[in-house]
């Protein structure tokens, strides 16, 4: 598997860190990975949510300090 894009997206909050992180799996071809660094608190549930609504694979939700890290895969076209 290719190394996955990253998202610097900490700094920001609720929904913007969702709403950028939805642009740049829209710009992957099918089942390519994105990691998402975020720090707003809110962005744990935001992409739980996200991931099943929307059909994305969250590979990985986890805390290092005060900044949130999610790994997501495309879904299939």
């Amino acid at each position: 598997m290719a190394d996955p894009q990253v998202l610097d997206v900490t700094g920001l909050n609720c929904p913007m860190p969702l709403l950028k992180a939805k642009k740049a799996l829209n710009e992957l071809a099918p089942k390519q990975c994105l990691r998402v660094l975020a720090t707003d608190p809110g962005s744990v549930r935001d992409f739980e949510v996200f991931s099943r609504q929307s059909g994305h694979e969250l590979l990985e939700s986890r805390q290092e300090g005060d900044t949130y890290i999610y790994l997501l895969r495309k879904k299939s076209a």
